[in-house]
């Protein structure tokens, strides 16, 4: 009897030191265990968590996804705040980090526990897993799953990343780009203010030589906004005081030229069909011949002005074509039977006004002749 209550004495003293280092274990981790800052704190406040570090992966997931859906800039909604949105992705990075850290000290804490009882000789309650990187509670397939979970979330967490890099290094290229254009542009006003500089500087040197002291209206004041009252009045003046003295650009010159060339030629081929009869003679075939052979040689220089033209003129719409022989043809011949039916009516015209001219003459010498006849009547009668 003695006995059996030692036995009972030494089982309660065991079953008590056992419950005293349980309690002096989980009274040392929570005075051991991490603080939380200020900073930490309004994370979770700012994810709308509590701050005592309960809160799973999962739940942290979801408060971000819904802050994010609320806050994005690309998300269209009208709480949209590109500010806010980056203060909650630093908390929810904060809390994963602070989660993460809380995991390692509870491991390294588990660690040492299995440590002290092995040491001890106690034999394990539960068994404690390696794979899954330590991480999770429960059986082998919540542990998976929780496992997998946490993949998961890396895996957003470094999606954001990217998206966050991708975001600045675009930032960084749209400002090496303004950049690019400000020096383009700030040397573009170099040139223009050397370019001013010399034509003062040649406007000066031709005033002391004396170059402008013969001009026409000299003396006189210059007639503002005469044609076009939306213009520069410098250019305006310019280009008038340039055309009063006879300077035309070469592309006008080109023009002028071009035109005159054109009119020759198509004179040359109008008086040319306009010659052959109906049914042409041989003689008249060879003379047409000749000419068209003729006239396409003066086309091929022609157009080769034209394409110096269209490489000097100021307007692309101003460009011109290349002028082809046929196409000249067919307008000589439209043109030389217009003039055949024009001299046609003419002509009709002219037999038309000769028959009334000779009518009328008929008519002016038989009243005349009446009149006389008369007038010879009487005087017999009176004799």
């Amino acid at each position: 009897m003695s006995f059996t209550l030692r036995l009972l004495v030494s089982c309660g003293d065991c079953y008590h030191g056992r419950l005293l280092l349980i309690w002096s274990q989980s009274v040392r981790s929570l005075s051991s265990g991490p603080r939380i800052s200020r900073s930490l704190r309004e994370s979770y406040r700012l994810l709308q968590l509590p701050d005592e570090g309960s809160s799973s992966p999962v739940q942290v997931k979801e408060a971000y996804l819904r802050l994010a859906k609320l806050y994005h800039p690309d998300s269209g909604v009208p709480t949209a705040d590109a500010v806010l949105f980056a203060r909650v992705e630093e908390a929810y990075r904060a809390v994963l980090a602070h989660q993460s850290k809380v995991k390692q000290l509870g491991g390294e804490k588990e660690a040492e526990a299995e440590d002290e009882d092995k040491s001890r000789g106690a034999a394990l309650q539960h068994r404690h897993y390696l794979s899954y990187e330590g991480v999770g509670t429960g059986t082998p397939s919540q542990r998976e799953r929780q496992y997998r979970q946490i993949r998961v979330d890396r895996a957003s967490e470094q999606v954001l990343n990217y998206r966050q890099q991708e975001h600045e290094r675009a930032a960084a290229g749209e400002g090496a780009l303004v950049e690019r254009d400000m020096r383009q542009r700030s040397r573009k006003i170099k040139i223009t203010q050397a370019v001013e500089r010399l034509v003062e500087d040649l406007i000066q040197e031709s005033m002391a030589r004396g170059d402008f002291r013969n001009l026409s209206g000299a003396g006189k004041p210059l007639n503002k906004f005469e044609h076009n009252p939306y213009a520069d009045p410098m250019t305006h003046n310019l280009n008038r005081i340039l055309v009063d003295n006879g300077y035309q650009p070469p592309w006008v010159v080109t023009q002028r030229d071009i035109r005159e060339a054109t009119a020759q030629i198509r004179n040359r081929l109008l008086d040319g069909q306009a010659r052959l009869s109906d049914p042409a003679t041989p003689r008249e075939s060879r003379e047409w011949e000749e000419l068209c052979a003729s006239v396409e040689e003066e086309l091929v220089k022609l157009n080769k002005l034209v394409d110096n033209y269209n490489l000097i003129v100021p307007m692309l719409s101003m460009q011109m074509v290349h002028f082809s022989l046929s196409r000249e043809i067919e307008c000589a011949v439209k043109g030389a039977r217009q003039r055949r039916l024009q001299q046609q009516t003419e002509r009709e015209r002219e037999r038309e006004r000769r028959k009334e001219e000779k009518k009328r003459a008929n008519a002016a010498a038989m009243t005349k002749n009446r009149k006389h006849g008369l007038v010879s009547w009487m005087q017999n009668l009176l004799r």
